[in-house]
């Protein structure tokens, strides 16, 4: 990998890294496929919307067009603007039949970075869906700012959902790093001046989530907490 921003890149495990020594008082994360073990609900709800849409489209095209940003998705698949929230809400309907759980060991990652970081959540998410999961999971204490989509917010790559997490927690982006899972994650938080850790997933994004070149890449989101402490020297940032 090529040098950025005067760091040089080395390979720790799993993940590629970029040396950093910034003090770091904040994490961010995205939702789905981060924390969220949702890829299987989320396909079985495109699968079906398709279907409904008479869109002849599969498991492979939907991994080949994937974007967290599902407009994107309409538009490759060609589906006239007329009938996006037709196929929004058939979405919704399929995917409400089904209950992800959290990624295993998300909650013990979330516990041992909250003792030490302020959290925050950012994502594409709807927030119709997103926040009822959150209270589902018991997770919407855990963050101290949660992000998610609704109608006048713009949409990563644009920076603006992970600054107003920022801005809502009181924290400087160069005292940030987000956490997600593909590269629309690496491209809002760089455009936000917050350095990107990318986590290989189960959604079909790695090829491209590889080629973002986020400050570090893990193989498992279980990496994270050792890899912030590196980061961090070790040393608190709370309390």
């Amino acid at each position: 990998m090529q040098k950025a921003h005067g760091k040089s890149a080395r390979a720790i495990g799993h993940r590629t890294v970029r040396s950093s020594t910034s003090k770091i008082e904040a994490v961010l994360l995205d939702w789905d496929g981060t924390l969220l073990d949702s890829f299987e609900a989320d396909t079985a709800a495109y699968l079906e919307m398709f279907r409904r849409m008479g869109i002849g489209w599969g498991r492979e095209e939907l991994a080949r067009h994937y974007s967290p940003d599902w407009y994107r998705v309409y538009r490759a698949a060609r589906l006239e603007r007329a009938r996006w929230d037709e196929a929004d809400i058939a979405w919704r309907q399929a995917y409400a039949r089904h209950r992800p759980q959290l990624i295993e060991g998300a909650r013990g990652v979330l516990r041992q970075l909250g003792a030490r970081y302020a959290l925050g959540l950012v994502t594409s998410g709807d927030c119709g869906r997103v926040l009822p999961q959150l209270r589902r999971l018991r997770l919407v204490s855990t963050f101290a700012a949660r992000v998610c989509q609704h109608g006048g917010l713009r949409r990563k790559p644009h920076p603006e959902p992970l600054l107003t997490a920022l801005a809502q927690m009181d924290v400087d982006p160069g005292a940030a790093v987000y956490v997600g899972d593909a590269p629309e994650d690496v491209q809002m938080a760089r455009r936000a001046r917050v350095r990107a850790i990318g986590v290989l997933g189960s959604f079909p994004t790695a090829r491209r989530l590889r080629a973002s070149e986020p400050e570090a890449l893990l193989g498992s989101l279980l990496e994270l907490p050792g890899l912030i402490e590196e980061w961090a020297g070790g040393a608190p940032t709370r309390g």
